[in-house]
């Protein structure tokens, strides 16, 4: 008698690395063509369509970096002794935001933070080591020129590149805009990206549940890891367990949208037809990747538009969201743009002593989820999609990896970190 595996996981027909389809990600999917102006309030999030050269030097002028009184370094007494203080008349005062007049020879002006340099100074002494005696400040030995002041375009230089095209705009790159002056900016079309899940077993949420059915978690999962993309998503609902509406329902999406994510319908049962419809409407790229859960993922064109996101089990979803940025005009390695990007170093865990060794097919990798508590972790089963806060992790096991002993240590991504 056969030996019958107990690895829902099991296949022994050829693989593709999580590598390779990655890179056939990114040459299959090419950016989106052309750019639109938006204002700078509506830019965040987005991924930017030109190079960005600073108009203008920043800081934009010589100004003071603290409070305290500019002076000529060159006024400085030498030759009345190592701690003999200069004093320097007081000849003015400037705030942030006021034009400052030229020192004289032997004058120091009171001057605050962000204040542009009065002309002829190029020191500031601080606020808090001066003294001051009828009418003048004593300023002490041992300040370098140039001490305590920002000469213009410290931090970027006029003509500079201060962003370039491809980086996706947070908070920072919004700011330095603003810094420049941009009330508006070039960025990449938003991706249209429509979300399907499939199969008669599910029930979106307030829909009464049938006997056999479970409520619909990979959409919505997907839906709000979309939210934080510089795309424009769509709820396409369930498609039905038939291969003319399945099919029917691609070609019509494919016509509106740049990218279609599916979850099921592509794994080897009767019921599952997605597999076939991108077959039929145009081509497969690539089917089955060496790693499990989620293992029957499958790449197509379907109507010259990539599609199809089969996630295995509820709250699967994800996988393919790194498509979202070549589309999204994302350079390489621009991480949260959807680009293939290096994540944070791995933490590393023990297995528990306790149980068996962990057998593991050859020539799979493994990404398991468990818990990480006191330094080890427990192994779950691809479906256990939904566990505590601490538990949100993905151990990744390199394809050479095929046994695991008690005691061994493995690499741990937070889930969070992915995207």
């Amino acid at each position: 008698m056969a030996q019958l595996s107990d690895d829902c996981f099991a296949f022994g027909g050829p693989l593709l690395s999580v590598e390779a389809a990655a890179g056939l990600i990114a040459a299959r999917i090419p950016p989106l063509g052309g750019a639109e102006e938006v204002p700078l309030g509506a830019a965040t999030g987005r991924v930017l369509a030109r190079d960005l050269r600073a108009p203008l030097p920043l800081p934009p002028f010589f100004n003071a970096a603290v409070d305290g009184y500019a002076f000529r370094h060159a006024d400085l007494r030498s030759g009345a002794g190592p701690d003999a203080p200069t004093p320097l008349q007081l000849g003015g005062r400037v705030a942030a935001g006021q034009a400052a007049a030229a020192l004289r020879p032997g004058e120091a002006a009171r001057i605050f933070t962000g204040a542009p340099m009065p002309p002829g100074a190029d020191t500031v002494l601080m606020q808090e080591d001066a003294l001051l005696e009828a009418g003048a400040v004593l300023v002490p030995p041992g300040l370098t020129r140039g001490a305590n002041a920002r000469p213009a375009g410290e931090d970027v230089a006029q003509g500079a590149l201060a962003l370039a095209a491809g980086r996706r705009l947070r908070a920072p790159e919004i700011g330095l805009a603003a810094a420049l002056g941009q009330a508006r900016l070039p960025v990449a079309p938003l991706v249209r990206v429509g979300v399907f899940s499939t199969g008669d077993e599910l029930a979106s949420p307030g829909q009464a549940l049938g006997s056999a059915q479970t409520y619909d978690s990979n959409r919505f999962t997907l839906l709000a890891l979309l939210a934080g993309l510089p795309v424009a998503a769509s709820d396409l609902g369930i498609l039905p367990d038939r291969a003319e509406a399945t099919a029917a329902a691609l070609r019509q999406a494919a016509g509106s949208h740049d990218l279609l994510l599916t979850s099921g319908g592509v794994s080897t049962g009767e019921e599952d037809h997605v597999r076939a419809a991108i077959e039929a409407g145009g081509r497969l790229v690539f089917w089955r990747l060496a790693v499990k859960p989620g293992r029957p993922a499958a790449m197509g064109v379907v109507g010259g538009h990539a599609g199809g996101r089969p996630a295995r089990q509820p709250g699967g979803g994800g996988g393919d969201l790194p498509a979202l940025g070549p589309a999204a005009g994302a350079a390489p390695g621009r991480r949260g743009a959807g680009g293939a990007a290096a994540l944070p170093g791995p933490g590393r865990f023990r297995l528990p002593q306790e149980g068996g060794a962990a057998r593991i097919r050859a020539g799979a990798a493994a990404a398991w989820r468990g818990a990480a508590g006191g330094g080890e972790i427990r192994a779950r089963g691809g479906g256990a999609a939904f566990l505590p806060d601490g538990e949100r992790r993905l151990r990744r096991l390199p394809e050479d990896v095929t046994a695991l002993a008690p005691g061994d240590t493995v690499q741990v991504l937070p889930f969070a970190a992915l995207f």
